[in-house]
């Protein structure tokens, strides 16, 4: 009974629902239908008896007039009316094709002769205003119209009839540009408190020096625009927020090919950096904020600068309090000083995010992260987060207070870890506190660690018992990156160092010293003939040759060592493996290790890994996409003794594709030493 009940309240639900839906589209029609018997729209101006619609009535080729429906397909593409036959160097074909005015109205179904033969007339003068962007200012041009032939249809020659019908000829242009015009002469001259100010002297002669084209290089419109570009950003970079270009003059001489370039840059007042005012804020404290724009150096009565505003922009979005961060200042004409604004748009002050992803090393993974901003009380953050994977499970809260006014925080932590290596299973635990500063390019760390280990081997759980080791250890990091691009780098370097030093806990205990260095390169390969990219007539000329065709070499090295007495009980999550996506291709993670006689492999003290790629962009049709080839060959060992370090060699090759949130890496690798291949996938770039 219940059930049926049940069953005709949804049949009754879907009635009433249907009804509701079909309401609207019976209004709709129903107003159509008045439209239509209305002859005439108040609304609307009346329309004369001869006007036409032509997005609402077409005319077929037959003669009969049909009615297109308000869904219906769109027309299809007009026929051109006329050809056009370019001569022209092939370097300035495609640019005169593409900007060439008369090409607008090849499509116009009414065009007639008469229209046409006033586009010829109009063409010669609109080439030589494209011509003259280039940098040519005497050319030959001549148009020429050659009426279309017309061809009767013939069972042999059925579509040269059906492709002439409607045509008006061919346009021929012949395009002789004659000699091109080169820079002679390029002078700033500057307006304002930049004229004479003597802190201003090194930016005089940084504008002078890149922000205006070399003598003896062909001139054209586009690089013309890009110097008084890159003039004018190098003025409001510094001091001068409310600089602008007073005037400018490209004095062309057609007589010697040559273009003499004036500009006038008028700075303004300089800008000094006040209080700072902060907008949008009201869950979180907003000294957090000054204190950033003050560590980006922003301080109190020094210069503007746009650099530090980008870099206390970025300071306050790291800091994971805001959705949206915009800083900027603002000018006041009767203060000397004025106040940095940094508008904001904050975050939640909870956060629950559930994430389920995979890697070949790992598996399948589901993790869930439980984020307070600011805990009731102390106003610390807490990252509690819990991670499951295939071999490797992972429980971890991070406690960090806000930044101070040197740019510390401090650090606490705590995580319970399970991780499957093998017939080798580690239970972990590890506790830490300490102070951490982090920039874009330095990140720095001091802090005490609690260690406790037990690893248990399945094939000897019987046999032998599996002892807990721990440990406690004074440990210090630091990490400098210098990469060009921190999310798609293509040279400088990276290098981290960690620091450590201990004693083992329980019945013995030892003292030990543990150290661990990373370190990242990347070349470009300099191409093969070495000759400069040519940019495309009309486009910027590119400031440096194309030395990324070629693509570029990354190495990386790392190595790891712990000092202590043979019979130190140390912990195993204080030991070293190797292996996987991010270190030696080839092997399975954390499968570099010391083998044991069960077929195990073991944690050892001595580490060494070394990598060595070509990364190769793929080009097409002269112009780069996002994708790339690699080629690589990967090494590491893991020993208990320097001298025992022999290598696993991993050989292969992958693509990388540059998405939004970094490189996606798909590469296949045979291990040398495990005779298998296997296929490795990461996402992203981090140092």
């Amino acid at each position: 009974m219940n059930l049926y009940f049940l069953c005709r309240v949804g049949v009754t639900r879907l009635m009433v629902l249907a009804l509701a839906w079909q309401l609207p589209a019976a209004a709709l029609a129903q107003a159509e239908l008045s439209t239509q018997a209305s002859p005439v729209n108040t609304a609307a101006p009346l329309l004369p008896a001869d006007a036409r619609i032509d997005t609402v009535v077409d005319a077929p080729v037959d003669g009969t007039t049909t009615r297109r429906g308000r869904n219906g397909p769109p027309p299809p593409p007009a026929e051109p009316r006329f050809d056009i036959d370019l001569q022209a160097p092939p370097e300035l074909s495609a640019f005169l094709l593409r900007h060439l005015e008369m090409q607008r109205f090849r499509t116009l179904r009414d065009l007639d002769v008469n229209e046409l033969e006033r586009l010829l007339e109009a063409a010669p003068e609109n080439l030589r205003d494209l011509l003259g962007t280039l940098g040519y200012f005497a050319p030959v041009i001549e148009v020429s119209l050659m009426p279309v032939r017309t061809i009767m249809p013939t069972a042999t020659e059925p579509a040269a009839a059906e492709s002439s019908r409607g045509k008006l000829g061919t346009v021929t242009v012949r395009v002789e540009p004659g000699p091109v015009t080169r820079v002679a002469s390029a002078t700033v001259y500057f307006k304002g408190d930049i004229a004479t100010a003597p802190e201003a002297a090194e930016q005089r002669e940084a504008i002078r020096r890149s922000g205006t084209l070399a003598t003896g290089v062909a001139f054209s419109q586009a690089d013309w625009d890009r110097a008084k570009t890159t003039a004018l950003r190098q003025l409001i970079a510094q001091r001068y927020p409310t600089g602008r270009i007073e005037n400018s003059l490209a004095d062309i001489d057609a007589t010697t090919q040559s273009a003499h370039l004036h500009i006038e840059l008028d700075s303004g007042p300089p800008v000094q950096v006040g209080a700072v005012r902060v907008e949008g804020i009201a869950r979180y404290d907003p000294v957090t904020v000054e204190r950033l724009v003050r560590l980006a150096g922003l301080t109190p009565g020094s210069d503007y600068n746009l650099e530090k505003l980008q870099a206390a922009q970025q300071l306050i979005a790291e800091s994971g309090y805001f959705d949206s961060v915009f800083v900027y200042v603002d000018p006041v004409s009767e203060t000397p000083t004025s106040p940095v604004v940094v508008q904001v748009r904050e975050t939640k002050r909870k956060m629950l995010v559930l994430g389920v992803g995979g890697s070949t090393d790992k598996g399948a993974r589901l993790s869930i992260e439980h984020t307070h901003h600011r805990v009731p009380g102390i106003g610390w953050r807490a990252l509690n987060k819990l991670q499951l994977e295939r071999d490797d499970q992972l429980a971890s809260t991070v406690w960090s207070a806000p930044v101070d006014d040197r740019g510390w925080r401090w650090i606490s932590s705590g995580q319970a870890a399970r991780q499957i290596d093998g017939l080798i299973t580690t239970t972990s635990q590890r506790l830490r506190a300490g102070q951490a500063q982090e920039t874009a390019d330095l990140d720095r760390s001091f802090f005490l660690q609690y260690d406790r280990a037990r690893a248990v081997n399945r094939a000897l759980r019987n046999l032998l018992p599996a002892p807990t080791e721990s440990s406690v250890s004074a440990n210090y990091a630091w990490t400098r990156r210098r990469f060009n691009d921190l999310l798609f780098p293509e040279s400088g370097q990276g290098l981290s160092v960690e620091l450590g030093v201990g004693t083992t806990l329980g019945t013995t205990r030892l003292p030990f010293t543990r150290a661990q260095a990373r370190w990242l390169g990347y070349w470009p390969v300099s191409t093969l003939s070495g000759a400069p990219r040519t940019a495309p007539a009309g486009e910027a000329r590119p400031d440096v040759d194309d030395t990324g065709r070629a693509g570029r070499l990354a190495l990386r090295l790392q190595g790891g060592a712990l000092w202590a007495k043979q019979n130190a009980p140390v912990p195993e999550t204080q030991l070293f493996l190797t292996g996987g996506d991010t270190t030696v291709r080839g092997y399975g993670l954390r499968n570099i290790g010391i083998p044991q006689t069960d077929g195990s492999t073991s944690p050892g003290r001595y580490l060494a890994v070394a990598s060595l790629e070509w990364q190769r962009p793929v080009w097409r049709n002269g112009a780069r996409s996002p994708w790339e080839s690699v080629v690589f060959v990967d090494a590491g060992a893991v020993a208990n003794m320097p001298g025992d370090l022999r290598p696993q060699w991993g050989v292969g090759a992958g693509m990388r594709y540059n998405s939004p949130v970094g490189p996606l890496q798909v590469d296949l690798a045979y291990g040398l030493g495990s005779k298998r291949v296997r296929l490795h996938l990461n996402v992203g770039f981090s140092f």
